[in-house]
């Protein structure tokens, strides 16, 4: 079994039997990376990170590949963490790229800090040589830190082998590492209960307190579009074509939207399906993300969707007010 371990990582790189004197290296055994768990976080830390950088133009298609030169994990710091870290923008030499990630990963040790009280599962080296167990641990680390609210897949484990080079010898063993969390099955249905949107509690409520509070969100809305000479009345339907939304997103987070880039006086439903895409997507960006809403059902004046879109910005910026 061992010799297979070893023909295998030989496959893949070389194992520099000096730098790991007395440390360890750690592999992802085979069987674990066909694993459809471990499949389906990759894609969804893939996602991730495309949604986040859209407006960047950053597009990654593999983790292992597309992280090691430090280029899109500053752009993640710089967009999620607002930090910007004096580097050059494209490092083509490799140690022009180490370089890089020891800055970005500096700042980025100093916010995320040891995961599970089991220490730092990355570093510099690790992430450069695009090693895909160091390179989750961290990816997944962020999310948790500057987006705790994505639900990454639950309960993601994979087996590594173990590689240890000291003095007598190379030892090796079979471990179980944690990459996300386990989610007890027992507690899943109080769990969602406690996390439900609370605009989906609020609708269940009599009708006289989901009108107390769409006024509250009402009021909040007319504050902030006092300026622009437009006043909201009907919650439900103004929302509808996208156009107030847009302007409201551009008040509030303090941004000008250009006029070609929606319909201002939209015609018909495509008109408006592309102004409440175009403002979910901005939300996405300044990350405001609001589960479960599709534009079409903005577009279709669901109030329940337009409300749990109107209540993020209002807790978001309420505060400030």
């Amino acid at each position: 079994m061992e010799a297979d371990i070893f023909e295998y990582h030989k496959e893949e790189d070389t194992v520099d039997l000096e730098a790991f004197q007395g440390g360890k290296q750690k592999l992802i055994q085979p069987t674990s990376l066909k694993d459809p768990k471990l499949e389906k976080l990759k894609e969804a830390l893939v996602a991730w990170i495309n949604r986040a950088l859209k407006q960047e133009h950053i597009v990654v298609q593999s983790l292992e590949e597309d992280l090691y030169d430090g280029l899109v994990l500053h752009h993640l710091l710089s967009r999620l963490g607002g930090v910007h870290v004096p580097v050059e923008e494209m490092a083509l030499t490799s140690s022009a790229q180490i370089r890089k990630l020891e800055l970005i990963l500096e700042e980025l040790d100093k916010r995320l800090g040891p995961q599970d009280g089991s220490g730092i599962k990355w570093n510099v080296k690790l992430i450069h040589n695009k090693d895909l167990l160091a390179t989750i641990h961290l990816l997944v680390a962020m999310v948790k830190c500057f987006q705790p609210e994505l639900d990454l897949p639950p309960n993601v484990k994979v087996d590594v082998v173990v590689v240890e080079v000291c003095k007598s010898g190379i030892k090796s063993d079979i471990e179980t590492e944690v990459l996300t969390e386990k989610r007890d099955p027992g507690s899943d249905s109080l769990s969602n209960t406690e996390r439900e949107d609370p605009i989906e509690q609020l609708l269940k409520l009599e009708a006289h307190k989901v009108n107390t509070v769409k006024q509250a969100i009402v009021h909040f809305v007319n504050q902030n579009m006092s300026t622009l000479g437009l006043q909201v009345t009907d919650v439900d339907k103004q929302f509808a074509d996208g156009v107030i939304l847009l302007l409201l997103i551009g008040q509030l987070e303090g941004f000008f939207i250009p006029l070609h880039d929606f319909n201002l006086t939209p015609v018909n439903p495509s008109e408006m399906l592309h102004n409440v895409t175009l403002a979910l997507d901005l939300l996405n960006d300044t990350g405001l993300q609001v589960s479960s809403v599709d534009p079409q059902d903005i577009v279709s004046q669901d109030v329940a969707a337009t409300l749990k879109v109107l209540y993020a910005l209002f807790k978001k910026h309420k505060v400030n007010k």
